[in-house]
Order: C-alpha cells, then sequence, then structure tokens
C-alpha cells in the first residue's frame, strides 16, 4: 500500500527552547530514532519530519524543530526554518522543562494563540521540578492542555497521545471532498487525464488519483479519459454526466469539447477549495485585469520536480499571462516550502494546486499575502481567466460564482 501523500496528514510541530528535550519526545512518541538526541544543546539543526499512522487520528507527521532560541548566525537560519514550519502547522507542541518557564514560553505561547495554532504544552523532564501552580492555573483559563511527560523513560507518553486526539479540530480530522459533493451516489464524473512528460511512467499525477479515490468512496463513478477522446466519450454515454474535470493543461480543449449544459472545471480549481480559500484565489484570478506588462509576479509551485519542456508553471502560464496582458511580466519561481518575506513587491502571487501541502500552509501564504496587499491565485483559476472561461469553471459553486459576477460588473463600470 503506498503512503499517505504528506499534504493529507495532520501536521504536528515541536517547539522550545535548545535542549529541552524535543527530540527525546519525539523518539518517544514514535518509538523509533527519528532524531538525534545528545546533551549538548542545538544537535537538532534541521526540521526532521516523521510521517506515521497515529491511531485514531490517521495519518500525521510530526516535525521536529531547532531550538527557537538558537544564536549566532547559523542559529538566526535554523530560527528562521523552525519558525517556517509554523506556517504548516496543524497542532503544535510546545516543550518546556518542568519549573523552567519564561519570556521565551510565554512569547511562543503568544505567538501561537494569535495563529489560532491548536496547541499542547509538554513539561519535559517532570522527574527534575514540577511547573508552577499559578502557571498551570492560567493555562486551564486559556484551555491550554498540558501533560507531564519524561520522555527519556516515556513516562506520560500515552497522556499526550489521548491529549493529541482531544486537542485536534475535528475538520482537520475529516478531509473535505474534492468533487464526491458535486457527483452524488450513481452520477458520473468525466475525468480528463493528458498523458504528457510529467506524468511518471506507469502512474498519473496525485491530484487525479485522489480524485478518482474521492468519487468511489462516495459510491460515485467516473469515466477517465485522453483530451482527444472527450468528445466521443461524452457521446457514448446514456446520459450527460455531472461533472467534467479536466488537467489545467487541456483547459482550452476541455472547454470547447465539452457541451454547453455540463458542468466543467479543472483539478487545480477544486485544489484551490480543498486546501485553499477558493473565493481569495478566484478574487487573485480576477486581478489579472490591472497586470501590466513588466509588473513582477511570484509563481509557488509546492513540489520540487525538475521543470520539463513546456511545464506548466514555467511555460504555459507565463506564456497565457503575456498574452493576456499583452507582453511577458517578471516572474520570480520559488519552490517547496520557500516563501518570500517581500511579498508586498508583487502584484500577483499565483500558486500551484498544492496537492503537497496540508490546508494550513496554504492558507498561511492565503493570509500573508492579504496582509501584504498582494492577491493570490493558483493555477487553474489563473489559467480559466485568461482563457476567458473562468465563470463557467466556477459555476457550480454559487458563491463563488455571483462573487465573479459582482467584480466583472464593477470593472465594467468602473471602464465605461
Amino acid at each position: 500500500m503506498e503512503a499517505t501523500p504528506k499534504g493529507f496528514r495532520l501536521h504536528i510541530g515541536i517547539f522550545g527552547r535548545r535542549n529541552v528535550g524535543k527530540s527525546s519526545l519525539l523518539n518517544a512518541i514514535t518509538n523509533q530514532d527519528v532524531s538525534l538526541v545528545s546533551e549538548i544543546a542545538g544537535t537538532t539543526t534541521d526540521p526532521v519530519e516523521k510521517p506515521m499512522e497515529l491511531l485514531p487520528l490517521g495519518p500525521v507527521l510530526f516535525i521536529d524543530t531547532a531550538g527557537v532560541d538558537d544564536e549566532g548566525a547559523l542559529g538566526s537560519l535554523r530560527v528562521k526554518r523552525t519558525r517556517d514550519v509554523l506556517d504548516r502547522t496543524d497542532l503544535a507542541l510546545l516543550v518546556a522543562e518542568s519549573g523552567a518557564w519564561g519570556a521565551f514560553e510565554n512569547a511562543m505561547l503568544s505567538e501561537l494563540h494569535q495563529r489560532s495554532t491548536p496547541m499542547i504544552v509538554v513539561f519535559n523532564k517532570a522527574d527534575l521540578g514540577h511547573p508552577d501552580e499559578a502557571l498551570l492555573e492560567t493555562l486551564k483559563k486559556q484551555d491550554v492542555p498540558y501533560v507531564m511527560c519524561v520522555a527519556s523513560t516515556r513516562h506520560g507518553v500515552l497522556e499526550l497521545r489521548e491529549a493529541l486526539i482531544f486537542s485536534v479540530p475535528d475538520e482537520l480530522i475529516k478531509t473535505p471532498p474534492i468533487l464526491s459533493d458535486l457527483v452524488p451516489p450513481g452520477e458520473m464524473a468525466v475525468l480528463v487525464v493528458p498523458i504528457d512528460l510529467e506524468a511518471p511512467k506507469g502512474r498519473i499525477i496525485l491530484p487525479q488519483v485522489q480524485a478518482i479515490r474521492d468519487v468511489l468512496d462516495n459510491d460515485s463513478m467516473c469515466v477517465v479519459l485522453k483530451e482527444t477522446r472527450l468528445a466521443e466519450g461524452i457521446a457514448n454515454l446514456k446520459r450527460r454526466p455531472r461533472l467534467v474535470v479536466t488537467d489545467s493543461q487541456a483547459f482550452e480543449r476541455v472547454n470547447r469539447d465539452t457541451p454547453l449544459d455540463v458542468p466543467m472545471t479543472s483539478f487545480s480549481i477544486l485544489f484551490s477549495r480543498l486546501k485553499g480559500d477558493l473565493n481569495e484565489m478566484t478574487r487573485g484570478a480576477l486581478a489579472i485585469g490591472s497586470l501590466k506588462p513588466g509588473d513582477p509576479v511570484l509563481i509557488a509551485e509546492s513540489c520540487t520536480h525538475h521543470p520539463v519542456e513546456d511545464d506548466i508553471g514555467r511555460v504555459k502560464i507565463p506564456r497565457l499571462l503575456a498574452r493576456k496582458v499583452g507582453g511577458p511580466l517578471d516572474i520570480t519561481w520559488v519552490r517547496g516550502h520557500d516563501f518570500p518575506a517581500d511579498l508586498e513587491r508583487y502584484k500577483l502571487a499565483i500558486h500551484c494546486g498544492a496537492c503537497m501541502f496540508n490546508r494550513r500552509e496554504v492558507l498561511s501564504r492565503i493570509l500573508r499575502c492579504k496582509m501584504a496587499g498582494v492577491p493570490i491565485s493558483n493555477y487553474g483559476l489563473v489559467i480559466a481567466y485568461t482563457l476567458d472561461t473562468l465563470e463557467r469553471a466556477v459555476a457550480m459553486f454559487p458563491e463563488t460564482a455571483a462573487l465573479v459576477r459582482e467584480l466583472n460588473e464593477e470593472r465594467q463600470r468602473a471602464e465605461a
């Protein structure tokens, strides 16, 4: 059985000062020697990730971080990488030595509260001291659960597992649907899957696999075909499909070959709803109308594949944008978990479908763009806009469709 993708795992970040036992705690929880343990402060230099099945939560990803109080030039880099983990943390474990709570821990507690990140305080090395009763009372008033633990002996690990189960918000345990809410049981979806250089030999790409599984889990049906067979495939069906979903690169042809009475969208647009905020990213796509040649644009890719010929993010989208705005744009690309701090300089940010990210990291990026006053969209929505098919591509989402009509009308009035 294939491993669950990282983007569908609950991300649990482990934070705290150097040498409070974060790595020992991760080893105790996973019952494996995942992280290097030493009495020397700062042994963990980069985030260490450990995927596992934590019943009854299911697939999770533990992330052991370097101490946030690290010092020096190298320490600053480690602290930055640790803080980047906060952006993708669904649930935080704030680890402190029993009896050694101070300004640093209060600051971390405050930051997690500001981010609305669920957390558990773990008082490690409980055999060497006890936290102040006033502190425990404060945590209770703030509804922050805490656990006493001795990671080196695994004392308190079961209690911590129990706290994890009760601390995870319900919406993070239940994965939202990709398209099954749009295709009722017994109804048909047509999934258009081009086969090109980006599709690994013998396989199809992750969003397509996940969409198929989502349809089947809903007791719905699907037909999977290439874009060259779409018109023929629909004609051979006894009744119209409830939805046609295309890979973004075949959007233009699929839009042409799909009957107007059949709803049509893309995998990437479905993932903008699954992993982010569909309405906010639709606003971002509509902002393309304000771009001018030479404007700086950021394109963010979640995976780190090597770009291939006619790559969608490196070649196709820049070409479509240049055609739409009347000239080439000044494009910067970032990959993986890298995301620039100087967002204010960009006129638009464009994200991939983020199949390799969890929803919290995408929402964090959307929030950071919003704070910087930068519109953000994603591949599918941008392609739909440049091909003048955006309204059709979001028509099955009434709130989003209304937003598109409203913003288009506002723009038309402003231009009149």
